[in-house]
């Protein structure tokens, strides 16, 4: 994926004195009030603005924050929190916030932003894009106005790579040097460095409670790891395919064929689809359920299989431990429960003990990083959510793809 770095634009002087527009994602969770519940993606983008403002150039941020109407803006889609915590991060001058630039769109070139003016070495903080009429359908008259805004567009954006908008692809068409932010292109490095240029063996753990939202990734990974760890509903519905009896388990008992598949597939390249010989049950879903260990071909009719056994969990450590590289995409079991944590737990150590190269990725297994503490031993977190499973399906994203067509000229 050979895209323009926004680092190598400012290590060789091409940024300075430059109209920079950077498109991050801010989109942080608020509590009622408005006020940010965490930061992780304010924080996560300071790095790109730094480095524009160190390599002198005038900087314009946007991002889109919630499900704005576009065209109506309220009060409750606006940046302004974002705006203050940015400014708090980013320190002198802006310890009271970035200031707040509102119709944006509509303006023209030059230095002047709807009426502001942004100075090299200076920044200001763009309202909510997605308030523009046109940004989710990408209208080519909006991108080309957002455009005239920047010398240098810079996507930093990889959460919304899979959308074709007008912040993340329009404005990417015509703006004179489009290029990838260090968030983005470290996402572009990682998945590189684990799917397309791999160190072998190549483990890959996708797990969820439906094989139907998992299964294009499914049959994507089957054609090109060497071991595809299945847990959660998915596990069950492979248990099926396997012929075991799985009682009122969560599963998709008309993708059996499908399940089939891919463990045919890779059986006929000397792969594995691993099935659990033991399983943790229980009558009922609760966190104060009765948890029982039975081996897998033991499952009653009114079992719930909630987690994989200690047998199974040890197996796949081992074999975790042995890889070149790893893709982990959600919890084995129900870790929010302490009695049926433990495969999940297993597995995200053997994860941080191994020497392989680990990329992360999607709302449960971040939840399962941060709470088995191994953030520093994930080689890379991907926090790209609907993104990152693009990504894993194999499919080629509308805005990095926008970017590398830029590359090539």
């Amino acid at each position: 994926m050979n895209v323009i770095r926004f680092s190598d634009l400012c290590a060789n002087g091409q940024a300075a004195g430059q109209r920079v527009f950077i498109r991050a994602d801010l989109n942080v969770p608020q509590a009622d009030d408005g006020s940010i519940t965490e930061d992780t993606r304010i924080r996560a983008s300071v790095p790109c603005i730094q480095m524009a403002l160190a390599a002198g150039a005038a900087v314009m941020v946007t991002s889109h924050l919630g499900r704005p109407t576009e065209g109506e803006f309220k009060p409750e889609d606006s940046l302004a929190p974002v705006a203050k915590r940015l400014g708090e991060l980013l320190g002198h001058p802006y310890e009271n916030g970035v200031p707040l630039v509102a119709n944006w769109a509509g303006s023209e070139g030059n230095a002047s932003v709807a009426g502001v003016t942004v100075a090299p070495g200076q920044v200001v903080l763009l309202e909510n894009c997605r308030v523009n009429k046109g940004e989710k359908k990408n209208n080519e008259e909006l991108a080309r106005k957002m455009a005239q805004l920047c010398d240098i567009y810079v996507n930093d954006a990889f959460g919304t790579a899979h959308r074709a908008e007008g912040t993340t692809y329009g404005i990417a068409q015509f703006a004179p040097i489009a290029c990838a932010g260090p968030l983005l292109a470290a996402e572009i490095d990682a998945i590189s460095k684990a799917l397309a240029n791999p160190k072998r063996p190549l483990a890959a753990i996708v797990a969820g409670s439906k094989v139907s939202t998992k299964l294009t990734i499914l049959k994507s990974l089957s054609k090109n790891v060497d071991q595809l760890i299945v847990g959660g509903g998915i596990a069950n519905t492979f248990m099926l395919a396997a012929g075991l009896k799985i009682g009122k388990s969560l599963a998709e008992a008309d993708l059996v064929g499908e399940a089939k598949a891919v463990i045919e597939a890779m059986k006929a390249r000397g792969a594995e689809v691993p099935i659990p010989t033991d399983v943790v049950t229980a009558k009922n879903f609760a966190a104060d359920a009765v948890a029982t260990v039975k081996k897998a071909t033991d499952v009653a009719d009114d079992d719930l299989i909630l987690d994989i056994g200690p047998e199974t969990s040890a197996k796949l450590a081992a074999q975790l431990k042995q890889a070149g590289t790893i893709v982990w995409n959600g919890p084995v079991g129900v870790f929010e429960f302490a009695a049926f944590e433990n495969g999940t737990k297993v597995i995200a150590h053997a994860i941080a003990e191994s020497s392989a190269f680990s990329i992360a990725g999607g709302g449960d297994t971040l939840a399962a990083i941060a709470k088995y503490g191994i953030e520093e031993q994930v080689d890379y977190i991907s926090t790209g959510g609907g993104a990152f499973l693009e990504i894993l399906e194999g499919k080629t994203l509308p805005a990095i793809e926008i970017l590398m067509k830029r590359a090539a000229g």
